[in-house]
């Protein structure tokens, strides 16, 4: 009786995977071309927006990729929040080095807000231009082309926001390789979802929208008092499928450095989790669906081959065996040809193993960070 119910759940659960996994996912993957990027028709200005803490050493890196990139109408507007490492001193004389850089200095933040919603709010509301190109101090664009292909659908096509991809450096070590799979699976989800004009997140290393839109909506209203969330949560909030466009293009991606221990990468990793339970309740269906049937089909799929395993019914044990390793084989080739549309690679990193791995990672770090009361930014 134990086994014919475990039977029902592992097959429920593997047909709501294969849904998501070919049809969600696998248009991403398998079927979806890179469009013809539209001509710039005119050469909007834009903007480009990075709020840092402290980054003195990853800004002497940026502002000379930022300032050189290969389109004719930008400025880059860096605020300094509060930090004491230098970082006022080296904006001070870099400006004098680069025309197109401009500083805004934050002194202190109002008890009320987060630190990074609050140097967002003050930068955008100077910034001199509408088109809004967001990224972090520890990412590097990696073309000369990010702005030109990241801000196109904003500039061109009439959308409000572009949800662009950041990856992170390769590095050697398992927690390198956990890293390349957990932001490569995170990157296939909200992507995908936005081609399917459902979209739900996207992330501030790389994110494109409106000023107007930004100041209509009053800036962060709502989300001040969450740490985080000035990136996924605006656009959870906002994001609709006809105001949206995903720009797939490895050159257009950004990349960032990893974490280097697992509790810097936990504590990360926790607040994404904290504003997350923020997501409006059909989002967080979208995911939930896929998360519950991954959590069913791994846990039925494990006690059905021990069962038959006592059991030593050795034909149904092949076959769920069999089910498994053709489902893993399917996820790695998802895997692999994403990794070439967004980053321009075909290698993964033990695909099945990692997406056993993350049931834990997801239910356990979720639960931790759903349930904290209070993260923060730095």
């Amino acid at each position: 009786m134990v086994t014919e119910i475990l039977l029902v759940v592992f097959l429920i659960a593997l047909g709501v995977q294969l849904f998501y996994i070919l049809v969600i996912f696998g248009r991403m993957s398998f079927w979806y071309k890179k469009k013809n990027q539209t001509p710039d028709t005119q050469s909007e200005g834009v903007t480009v927006i990075v709020a840092a803490h402290n980054e003195k050493e990853n800004l002497k890196k940026l502002i000379p990729i930022l300032c050189s990139q290969d389109y004719p109408d930008y400025d880059v507007l860096v605020i300094n929040d509060r930090s004491w490492d230098g970082s006022r001193g080296l904006l001070e004389e870099m400006m004098s080095q680069y025309p197109k850089l401009r500083t805004v200095t934050v002194e202190y933040t109002p008890r009320h807000v987060t630190a990074k919603k609050y140097a967002l709010t003050l930068g955008i509301k100077v910034a001199k231009n509408d088109v809004i190109l967001l990224t972090d101090a520890d990412c590097l664009p990696k073309s000369a082309q990010w702005i030109r292909l990241m801000t196109s659908p904003v500039r061109n096509d009439g959308k409000t926001f572009a949800l662009g991809f950041s990856q992170y450096d390769c590095g050697k070590g398992f927690l390198n390789k956990w890293i390349q799979f957990e932001t490569l699976w995170t990157g296939l989800q909200y992507l995908s979802f936005a081609i399917w004009n459902a979209p739900f997140m996207g992330v501030g290393r790389n994110l494109c929208y409106r000023r107007n839109f930004f100041m209509q909506k009053k800036a962060f209203k709502g989300l001040w008092h969450i740490t985080g969330g000035d990136d996924d949560l605006f656009v959870n909030l906002y994001a609709k499928g006809k105001n949206t466009a995903v720009v797939i293009d490895p050159d257009s991606i950004t990349i960032s450095a990893p974490k280097t221990s697992w509790k810097s990468y936990f504590l990360q990793k926790k607040r994404h989790f904290h504003a997350g339970k923020y997501y409006r309740f059909g989002n967080k269906q979208k995911i939930g669906i896929y998360a519950l049937t991954h959590l069913l089909f791994w846990v039925s799929a494990i006690y059905l081959l021990i069962l038959l395993g006592l059991e030593q019914n050795w034909e149904h044990f092949g076959i769920i065996l069999g089910i498994i390793i053709v489902r893993s084989i399917l996820l790695t080739s998802i895997f692999t040809s994403a990794r070439k549309k967004l980053e321009g690679k075909t290698k993964v990193f033990w695909t099945g193993f990692f997406d056993l791995m993350y049931v834990g990672y997801f239910w356990i770090l979720g639960a931790l960070g759903y349930q904290s009361k209070k993260v923060r930014w730095k």
